[in-house]
């Protein structure tokens, strides 16, 4: 096999590690709950911190690559994945689970910023190569969340969260074995260099980087608000039962997964505008539909869900054609960490809504914000 396909499935399988150690911790919160004696909120307080500690590295990631080469950083990524998880599951009070969610959540931030930079200087089909490499995610999705909670049941909390480790180590082990050393891009620049206020300002100021920047935003509050309150929308709104969501849940990850390879090589042929366009295009035809639509309806927009939120692999290839070789792995960590952040509103935003307005309101949100998007992608269809 040549090395860059075995390099994409290690970045691959590196990606799910760095997602099962954060999505095995959901279906065991009550037991946490339980033994440590505080609130869901306080979970989730530390989950919080956990996905903003993840949104916040992607931008020192890169930095890190260029000073110290790629395969150091998602060495680190894993590695710190793996020892989060088996200090995670031996938290022996609130507190120390807590501190250690965000160490969890920082050293897995540090993978997927890095790992998309190593694979677009391996592969002339960025976005095929990015298509695949993001299907870890939905990936973990499926296997984690199952996983943990049948372990739990059996075994506890704390074995369930072992799960990260274990997924963790032997990737870790291949990827040291497998991956070669690769020169850093940038070994001479100082690290304080790197983080001033003037340079970055300059990259978000491109006209190319800021309207894809502001592409990514949109899509990341949409995918965002669907991953925190999907079955609840289809349970509060539509009366399906918990088992019911959970299967269409699960269909939606299956769906999401399987099209991001698909739009990814179809935005090698036919360019990402486009793609960018026929994905968010889809999303608004899912959202419309989960909102006004009932019986069936319902059940056919669950996969045009999962394709409009795919649109990862056509936008985030465009980071890649528009950033030069230098720049791509701090850059893309900046503008990353930029529309991660924001787009994090997209669960605060529309669980407010969905209890002062509605499930209807809050999804219809959903259908207006890629009907932005989407006018923003056909704009630059045109012009380009």
């Amino acid at each position: 096999m040549q090395y860059r396909y075995v390099a994409l499935a290690l970045c691959t399988l590196a990606f799910t590690a760095t997602m099962v150690a954060r999505l095995v911790i959901s279906p065991v919160v009550p037991q946490i709950t339980t033994e440590f004696a505080v609130s869901r909120g306080a979970v989730g307080l530390a989950l919080t911190g956990m996905w903003a500690a993840y949104a916040l590295s992607q931008f020192p990631s890169g930095v890190l690559a260029d000073r110290f080469g790629e395969r150091y950083v998602i060495l680190l990524a894993v590695g710190l994945t793996a020892v989060a998880s088996l200090l995670l599951a031996a938290a022996p009070n609130y507190a120390v689970f807590a501190v250690t969610a965000v160490v969890l959540g920082g050293g897995a931030g540090l993978h997927y910023t890095v790992a998309t930079s190593f694979l677009a200087r391996h592969f002339d089909r960025v976005g095929r190569a990015i298509g695949i490499h993001v299907t870890g995610g939905p990936v973990a999705g499926l296997v984690a969340p199952v996983a943990a909670a049948a372990v739990g049941v059996r075994y506890g909390w704390r074995p369930a969260l072992l799960l990260g480790a274990v997924v963790a180590l032997p990737v870790f082990v291949l990827f040291w074995h497998r991956i070669e050393p690769t020169p850093p891009a940038q070994p001479e620049t100082t690290m304080r260099s790197r983080f001033e206020i003037g340079p970055l300002r300059r990259l978000l100021d491109r006209p190319e980087i800021r309207y894809t920047t502001l592409m990514s935003i949109g899509g990341a509050f949409c995918w965002q608000a669907t991953a925190s309150f999907l079955p609840a929308f289809l349970i509060g709104y539509h009366g399906q039962s918990a088992a019911t969501a959970s299967l269409l849940f699960s269909a939606y990850f299956v769906v999401h997964g399987v099209s991001q390879p698909l739009l990814g090589t179809l935005s090698d042929r036919i360019g990402r505008d486009p793609v960018a366009v026929g994905a968010f295009g889809t999303g608004i035809l899912g959202y419309g539909t989960l909102v006004v639509g009932t019986g069936v309806a319902v059940l056919a927009a669950i996969p045009l869900v999962g394709l409009g939120m795919s649109w990862g692999a056509p936008v985030q290839s465009r980071f890649m054609d528009i950033l030069s070789s230098d720049e791509r792995a701090a850059g893309f960590g900046l503008v990353r960490t930029v529309y991660m952040t924001l787009g994090a509103l997209g669960s605060v935003v529309v669980g407010a809504l969905s209890e002062v307005a509605g499930w209807s309101v809050a999804f219809g949100l959903l259908a207006a914000v890629l009907a932005f998007e989407t006018l923003l992608a056909a704009a630059l269809t045109l012009r380009g």
